[in-house]
């Protein structure tokens, strides 16, 4: 049993996207309302409200103070309760900013749960009733836990997220590989081919960069300040999906062919702050690769594996095992000094990933048989990297 989402665009009625446009109101009134209370009980030194309290206080408060409540569902402002609880837990742990306030046109989606239904070419929701589908609903199968809806472009989406049941995956019967990311190429595997990505939005910069200009123009609050905040938007929406786009086909093809998939963990928080690159780390998605890649791996039966983050791919020589001391970022090809190996550097870092899963490899194993540590350039043994592999499913 696996949770998964099933994502529909649909097309509503007037009456219909009115009816949107108040759930994620509502939604968004209610989670502004939360956050006010969570930061005053947090001044105040009082123990934070939960979303069971957060909702309680609210039907207190909603009958004399925000008579629109019965038009909605009561899904939308629970739902966001529970967002806002969550934002602020995490940010009191540490893991996140304090949570901010929703604007409207910023943030207008909202979540339902309940008679959720998928019917032929339509969808089913609480007080809002069937919309039509764009596209066919014919494959859909598994038991409905909610649906988020979304309106992305002046688009609406709507997510379910769904329990099914899969079939047990069989191994997949292929080699295993690392995989090097970069910003040249996207990624170079250890078997020698490379993938390149369509970079979405260092192409289409200068056309953002355009619109936006000009809607930075428009006088706000008028009509052409609202078609030219549409047509950002749907640009901005172009841009995001050439990049999932690519992401999902190479992490299917990888997944599918490959029996064991090696990456690097990256700290992509910390590599952003480079104001040179952070542009075309941010428009790689790194992260995104990663996360689709765990779980690809367990659908299709095959395994990833994530080296440790002190592992050193770059600087270490795949042919002798040689540890350089230091490998500047421009030094685009890797020459080892002691077996005279000169090989592309990101080539390089993919052969050293997969090393960590390939078993006995040159770099290990000496002439007698024996398995051996790796040096470095002043001669001293550097760690075995078996002995602090990382491992996410087996």
């Amino acid at each position: 049993m696996v949770t998964q989402a099933y994502r529909y665009e649909i097309d509503p009625n007037r009456h219909e996207e009115e009816c949107l446009r108040r759930h994620a109101g509502a939604a968004r009134f209610a989670y502004n309302w939360a956050v006010e209370r969570l930061r005053k009980a947090s001044a105040e030194n009082r123990s934070i409200p939960s979303a069971i309290g957060l909702h309680r206080e609210w039907n207190v408060w909603k009958r004399t103070n925000a008579p629109w409540w019965e038009e909605v569902s009561k899904c939308a402002p629970q739902e966001a309760f529970r967002n806002a609880a969550t934002a602020y837990r995490r940010h009191r742990t540490g893991l996140a900013r304090e949570p901010r306030f929703h604007r409207r046109g910023m943030r207008d989606s909202f979540r339902l749960t309940g008679a959720v239904r998928v019917l032929d070419g339509r969808l089913q929701l609480p007080r809002i009733g069937e919309v039509r589908a764009k596209e066919s609903t014919a494959k859909f199968h598994g038991r409905i836990l909610s649906a988020t809806v979304r309106r992305e472009a002046n688009r609406w989406f709507v997510s379910l997220a769904v329990e099914r049941e899969r079939p047990d995956p069989g191994t997949v019967v292929g080699p295993a590989v690392g995989v090097d990311l970069g910003l040249s190429s996207f990624a170079v595997i250890s078997d020698g081919n490379r993938l390149q990505s369509p970079k979405p939005l260092a192409s289409g910069l200068r056309r953002l960069r355009h619109r936006s200009r000009l809607h930075s123009r428009k006088q706000k609050g008028s009509r052409g300040r609202a078609k030219s905040a549409r047509a950002l938007g749907r640009l901005h929406y172009r841009i995001r999906c050439r990049r999932r786009d690519f992401l999902h086909k190479a992490t299917t093809e990888l997944t599918r062919t490959k029996s064991v998939v090696v990456v690097e963990d990256l700290s992509v928080k910390n590599l952003v702050r480079n104001r040179h690159l952070s542009r075309a780390i941010s428009d790689a998605g790194w992260s995104e690769f990663r996360r689709m890649l765990e779980y690809k791996t367990v659908w299709n039966g095959s395994r990833v594996v994530v080296a440790p983050r002190n592992y050193p791919s770059s600087r270490r020589c795949s042919g002798c095992g040689l540890v350089k001391d230091e490998l500047a970022l421009s030094e685009r090809i890797y020459s080892c000094g002691r077996c005279g190996l000169v090989m592309d550097r990101d080539l390089n870092a993919a052969r050293n990933l997969v090393s960590l899963v390939a078993g006995s490899s040159p770099e290990t194993v000496n002439a007698g048989g024996a398995v051996v540590r790796p040096v470095r350039e002043d001669g001293q043994a550097a760690g075995n990297p078996e002995s602090v592999l990382v491992s996410r499913y087996g």
